[in-house]
């Protein structure tokens, strides 16, 4: 019975250490890809490389008697792209009525038929660099704080 009873104990250790595992791992994969990116690259990431993965930013400040040059990026991203992890992002999520698009003949195509997605919302990238063009630091923020169910702005 001693022997059976470690043979159990020991699978569900084994089992627990593997859950684990994954969830370690996988956590690492939540959030928008340019958050990674950004918090791999700091101190490291040359505008140049930014600018090759990111393309040209939005706006651009550089001082003219030195100091941080300062870019922004505007970025279109759904809740399951900001939020991957969150329970109601997993499933079908939030929906929004398309809007009309216009048909090969000049008709609206708009209907009860009409398809449902994901609202887009708009997220600005502030990116700081150093005198030597690295990557000094960074922040995301949403471009208008979006409105919560209440009618109230969010936090």
């Amino acid at each position: 019975m001693g022997i059976l009873y470690r043979e159990k104990k020991g699978w569900g250790y084994r089992l627990t250490t593997v859950l684990l595992l994954c969830l370690v791992i996988m956590s690492g994969c939540g959030g928008p890809w340019r958050d990674r990116y950004l918090d791999k690259g700091l101190k490291t990431l040359t505008q140049d490389e930014i600018a090759e993965k990111f393309g040209p930013p939005s706006t651009a400040k550089t001082p003219v008697l030195g100091g941080n040059t300062v870019w922004t990026y505007r970025v279109p991203m759904g809740d399951r792209e900001v939020h991957p992890w969150d329970p109601s992002s997993l499933t079908s999520g939030r929906k929004t009525k398309a809007a009309p698009s216009p048909s090969p003949f000049g008709k609206s195509l708009a209907g009860s038929e009409e398809p449902y997605r994901e609202p887009l919302y708009c997220y600005r990238y502030t990116l700081s660099f150093d005198e030597d063009k690295r990557l000094k630091d960074w922040k995301r923020e949403e471009c208008v704080p979006r409105p919560t169910e209440e009618g109230t702005e969010s936090q």
